[in-house]
């Protein structure tokens, strides 16, 4: 029995799924193709004509018999994904158990699927669990005391437990649909696996990450929580060393899955000596919207319609010096405070499942190159770390977020008041100030014309009355941690670094298939442990 994907089937907001099946099941008998057990695969949303706005399906059918290749290529058929990953085992024994280090989507796949195989991992992550970790978020919001180790960005789960759980991503990977499928068998929703935009939201991601612990734990796996990792050892027969703040811990295999916010952790490679070099990155501002307007802006009349789900947006434009886009766009959703250090200040998006908020936000940011910067990994680390702490003066202290309506960052000027965009950062613990001048002139010019660019294909993104916060400085990390083929870091052969905070990866999903891929390296060496 052969499965393939029936693509490109249009239907007004009104039709139901049982429509849609019946439509693919008369196209296939009319091609000569024998098929049953149809399911809806694939939904999303074709709103590039707002008179006429569609429902675009792909239906998944099984077939009888393998269909010839002209019949596949006349109908544009597609392959289903079988979600299930191809693990080989190693022969070599290990020593001592091994070690995932941080807890984000990277490092927690990683250690799922060693646990799954019977190899006992142990993770030290230096936040906290779930419940823990949510308590410290809301002493920063109640009474702006950070956690500099448990907070938005550290603890269970890594930075996407407190957004809006968004699981699209670019790469191109079989992996993919092992993680959606995963997700989804840990309590994620259904749709996860039939949205062409899926998301899971801050909330029932929370849920997710505990049972992924749980799951851990429960397979012979430790998690264990407030221990930051704090340097290497040495190796003495076949186990390494690791230094952490809750005493040592020896491995086989490390995973490095610190996340992009462990600047201490990048500090202390950095001084050792370990293969690490700087990369362009991005930094911005987050601005917010009504949802409804943003609804009205992308569906036009069919806004609110029950079929469509809040609008999204994903925005680019190329001036002659460098790139604006928009990033992590949070429908209904709120402005989160992402700071992880002492008096600096950035900030993020965060969403729950519903995105029932009133008003929509995502970042915009500009591209910042290596020469903008002084090249080398401290120099990017320090530019990102200048802007939160010249954020956290412009807020006026205790993590007030600096912000401006689109109109006054446009002019230069100071706002005075809120038009009908009010703020949702920390409930509205927000202060007017010249966000213009918390960039240098190249990137706050460039961010303008950006916006202004936007405005340009989304009717009233730069409305006067839209409102900035800044600053937004963790898209993504500013260095590499270089590794070789075998994917370990160069110069050490049991060191695996991994994931975004390693600079191979970016947001939830390209996340957790490198920790996929780290764990896979390590049981294609490795037996299982007995």
């Amino acid at each position: 029995m052969s499965e393939y994907i029936l693509n490109s089937l249009s239907f007004p907001l009104d039709a139901g799924e049982e429509e849609v099946l019946s439509t693919a099941a008369k196209k296939l008998r009319k091609a000569g193709i024998p098929a049953n057990s149809l399911a809806i695969y694939r939904r999303s949303v074709d709103a590039r004509d707002k008179r006429d706005v569609k429902l675009v399906y792909s239906v998944r059918f099984a077939s009888g018999k393998t269909l010839k290749k002209e019949t596949v290529k006349k109908l544009s058929l597609g392959e289903v994904s079988s979600g299930k990953l191809d693990v080989k085992y190693g022969r070599e024994i290990m020593n001592a158990r091994p070690v995932v280090i941080g807890m984000g989507p990277c490092g927690l796949f990683a250690a799922l699927l060693l646990a799954e195989n019977g190899y006992r991992p142990i993770v030290i992550e230096r936040g906290d669990d779930v419940d823990k970790r949510v308590s410290a978020v809301d002493g920063l919001y109640k009474n702006g005391m950070l956690d500099t180790d448990s907070n938005i960005q550290f603890g269970a789960g890594g930075a996407g437990t407190f957004s809006d759980g968004k699981l699209v991503t670019r790469i191109n990977d079989p992996r993919c649909a092992y993680v959606l499928s995963a997700l989804h068998a840990l309590g994620a929703p259904k749709e996860i696996l039939i949205n062409a935009k899926p998301h899971i939201g801050t909330d029932i991601l929370r849920e997710v990450v505990k049972n992924a612990a749980a799951k851990i734990e429960s397979l012979g796996g430790e998690i264990h929580y407030r221990t930051k990792f704090e340097s290497f050892g040495e190796i003495r027969g076949g186990k390494r060393v690791l230094h952490t703040s809750k005493g040592d811990f020896i491995s086989s295999a490390t995973v490095l899955a610190i996340g992009h916010s462990a600047r201490d952790t990048y500090e202390m490679l950095l001084s050792d000596g370990f293969n690490v070099e700087a990369k362009d990155f991005s930094v911005g501002l987050r601005i917010e919207h009504l949802k409804s307007d943003i609804d009205k802006a992308l569906y036009g009349d069919f806004a609110g319609h029950s079929a469509l789900p809040y609008a999204e947006y994903s925005l680019s434009t190329n001036t002659k010096v460098r790139g604006v886009y928009t990033f992590c766009m949070c429908p209904g959703g709120e402005v989160v405070a992402g700071a992880s250090e002492e008096n600096a200040l950035c900030v993020n998006g965060m969403s729950h499942f519903a995105r029932n908020g009133r008003n929509s936000n995502s970042a915009v940011c500009v591209s910042v190159f290596k020469s903008d910067y002084g090249a080398s990994a401290r120099d990017a680390i320090e530019f990102q770390r200048a802007l939160e702490r010249r954020a956290f003066t412009a807020g006026g202290g205790s993590y007030y977020a600096p912000a401006s309506t689109v109109k006054d960052f446009l002019d230069g000027t100071v706002s005075t008041s809120f038009g009908k965009v009010e703020p949702t950062y920390m409930g509205g613990k927000v202060r007017f100030a010249p966000l213009r001048d918390l960039f240098p002139k190249v990137l706050g010019d460039t961010l303008a014309s950006g916006l202004l660019s936007f405005d340009k294909k989304i009717q009233g993104f730069a409305s006067p009355d839209a409102l900035l916060t800044g600053v937004e400085t963790r898209t993504s990390a500013p260095l590499r941690i270089l590794r070789g083929e075998d994917l370990n870091i160069l110069g050490k052969e049991d060191v695996y670094p991994a994931g975004e905070g390693a600079g191979y990866a970016g947001g939830i999903t390209s996340a957790a298939v490198d920790g996929i891929k780290i764990a896979e390296k390590i049981m294609a060496r490795f037996k299982p442990i007995e």
